[in-house]
This record gives C-alpha cells, structure tokens and sequence, in this order.
C-alpha cells in the first residue's frame, strides 16, 4: 500500500504543473485578443478615408466633389439610357420573333434576313446589358472606394480618363496591352 499510496503523489504533483502550464497559455491569449480590437480600427479608419476620394496618379490633383458629383451624374444618366435601349431592344426582339411564324412559305433569302434582324437584335440587347453592368460596376466601385484603381495592375486610372470613360477598370497601359491581343 505505500507503494501505491507514493504512485498517487506523483500523479498529483504531475497536475499541479498541468494546471501551471495552463494558466500561462490564457494569458498570452488574452495579451493577443487585447491586441487585435487595437489593430481593427485602424484598418476601418483607413478604408473610410478611401471611400471619401478616389485615387488620382500624382501628376493629377484630387478629386473634387463637383468632379465626382459629375461621374455620378453622368454614370446615372447612361445607365437610364441603357434600360431604355435594353427594353426597346427586347421589344423589337420579341416582336421579330412573334413575326417569323413557322416560316412556311418563304424565301430563303427571306429566312435569312430574318434570322439575321434577330441575332443583331439579340447582339445589341447584350452589349447594352454589358455596358448596364459596367456603369452598374463604377457606380459600386466609387461608393466602395476603388473607384480609379487598375483592375489588371492596381495603378491608379486617371482622373482624366475617368472623366472621359467614367466606365474605365483598366489604367491606359493595362487596356493598350489588351488591345494587342
């Protein structure tokens, strides 16, 4: 029984040094959590101060509120435009379709021109719903503060560029080497 009675201690003396180990591991758990609600703010400081302006290159000057209110401006404008020749488009679409019948009776030339009308109806219907998501796209991408950064590089556009193209996502030398290919 002593022997045993010996076993037992050892046992508990190897918990009490578990139970050490365990208290210096809550601690430096603690010291990491203190740290990071410390670093959090910055990070949303930082992003708040990008959503107020958009990035310019430096031989370009800021932008201004009246600049930017006339991005948006003309951005909301093309995208009314665009609805307007998506719907007319699908009107004239439905009705070249409506239109075509069975087809019985006509002229080869005459099925071919109309399925000609119909797949240019079609092609116009989707670059105006392309163009709706790039103005859909640059109006989101200047609330959330990456309005005038490179998609491809991550350089900045240009304020100009934008003015001329407020759709643009790629900076002059990123669209110029898209265009080779």
């Amino acid at each position: 029984m002593k022997k045993s009675a010996v076993k037992k201690s050892a046992v508990k003396k190897s918990a009490v040094k578990k139970s050490a180990v365990k208290k210096a591991t809550p601690t430096k758990a603690a010291a990491k959590k203190a740290a990071d609600p410390k670093a959090a703010p910055k990070k949303a400081t930082i992003k708040r101060s990008a959503k107020k302006r958009p990035v310019v290159r430096e031989d370009e000057s800021p932008w201004t509120d009246s600049e930017l209110a006339e991005v948006r401006t003309e951005l909301h404008s093309e995208r009314e435009r665009l609805l307007e020749e998506i719907a007319t488009t699908e009107e004239g679409l439905a009705d070249l379709i409506r239109d075509s019948g069975d087809g019985a009776g006509d002229d080869q030339a005459d099925a071919g021109s109309k399925t000609f009308e119909r797949e240019h109806e079609m092609s116009l219907a989707n670059n105006a719903r392309d163009m709706l998501e790039q103005v859909d796209k640059a109006s989101a991408r200047i609330a959330d503060g990456s309005y005038g950064v490179c998609e491809n590089c991550g350089k900045p556009i240009g304020k100009y560029r934008l003015q001329a193209f407020p759709r643009a996502t790629l900076c002059r030398t990123c669209k110029e080497a898209e265009e080779r290919f």
